[in-house]
């Protein structure tokens, strides 16, 4: 149950109560793909930075090591050691990026392993049934992501499929929540609202889902290819027609400056790979802006990454040695880099719900944007 506690313009500040806790939103998700976060970043660690959600993927766990087993082990929560709530999502994207090995049709879609080129077929039965034997809290729909380059024709069918399948979800899930032997009963459904850069199909398709009451809705099909401006605009434009009084996600996005820019159009749920997939590669996000510990000028720096930062990196390492883990291909140096950027975004979004509720978020943003483009 989502209670909306207050809001700033459209900017959303809410609780959402689960089997699995509340989460306190604007919430970022850290994305563990195959239920570990990439780079040894272990439970304990999410439970360090400050984690609320941990978002985990359905094709992905369903390939490898097979959902089935996960039931087996008593679900994911118990696999992988994670109390909090687990957001699943359906796999309908990864679909969407394996373009040369799938094949759509009205009953789901045919498509090959990219472990080992197996057939394999989901539709949205099977990914509610995946997503029931990993007994997350919240399981995404499954839906196609037409890429944002798509033409009209093909956006507007691909969306009224997309809409079939969510009925065939919503039916599937009822199912097996009332199953004896589903591990969580209390499972959510978010809908998943499509469109490509169409205002109007999209702003069609967030009316329709949302006579659907579901417990939740996010907004696909962002972030993969179009501009930030054109981001930005469909937010305006379709997030007003979807329930207030229910949690807004926008999948897969994004910079620190992308999340500020959303939450201020009434989004609170977000997941993105870049803190992780940075963090790997030496590049750091802070509040004056991104470094890359691989520059030379961060030889012998022995400040922390961020003077001042509570994570468990830079409590107690420098720069020039973690640049020097980095370098030398040590895995901890990885670690280390991942851990301070989650802990950023973990951090980035307390200070939104603090500003959310002193009712200062406008001149929040502005200070945080200012102070991130220093250069």
């Amino acid at each position: 149950m989502y209670q909306l506690i207050k809001q700033e313009g459209r900017a959303k500040r809410g609780e959402f109560t689960t089997v699995h806790g509340v989460i306190q939103t604007p919430v970022f998700m850290n994305v563990g793909t195959v239920a570990a976060i990439k780079g040894a970043v272990s439970t304990e660690d999410l439970e360090q930075i400050g984690t609320q959600v941990e978002l985990s993927n359905t094709y992905h766990l369903h390939v490898r090591p097979g959902d089935k087993l996960i039931k087996e082990m008593g679900g994911l929560h118990k696999f992988m050691s994670w109390d909090k709530p687990i957001l699943t999502d359906s796999g309908g994207f990864q679909v969407f990026s394996l373009a040369s090995l799938r094949k759509i049709k009205e009953e789901g879609v045919y498509f090959n392993s990219h472990i080992d080129g197996r057939k394999i077929f989901m539709g949205p039965e099977e990914s509610m049934q995946i997503q029931s034997n990993l007994a997350s809290t919240i399981a995404m729909a499954f839906d196609e992501c037409p890429s944002s380059k798509a033409d009209r024709n093909y956006v507007q069918a691909s969306v009224e499929r997309t809409t079939r399948w969510l009925d065939r979800c919503k039916k599937e899930m009822a199912r097996l929540n009332s199953l004896e032997d589903t591990i969580n009963k209390n499972q959510m459904l978010f809908g998943i609202n499509q469109g490509a850069i169409f205002s109007d199909i999209r702003i069609d398709h967030a009316k329709r889902i949302s006579e659907m009451e579901l417990d939740g809705y996010a907004l696909g099909g962002l972030a993969v290819g179009e501009s930030h401006e054109e981001m930005y605009y469909v937010l305006e434009e379709t997030v007003p027609y979807l329930p207030v009084d229910k949690p807004t996600y926008l999948m897969g996005v994004g910079t620190p400056a992308n999340i500020l820019e959303a939450v201020e159009r009434g989004v609170d749920f977000f997941d993105c790979v870049y803190p992780t997939r940075n963090g790997r590669h030496g590049h750091l996000y802070t509040n004056f802006g991104k470094i890359n510990l691989f520059n030379a000028k961060y030889e012998k720096d022995e400040r922390p990454i961020e003077p001042g930062c509570g994570c468990p990196a830079c409590k107690r390492y420098s720069r020039a040695y973690i640049r020097h883990l980095l370098k030398a291909k040590e895995m901890l140096g990885m670690r280390l880099c991942v851990l301070h950027n989650l802990y950023f975004y973990n951090t980035m979004m307390t200070e939104i719900r603090d500003a959310l509720d002193k009712g200062e978020f406008a001149a929040y943003k502005k200070r945080k944007l200012e102070g991130m483009q220093q250069k």
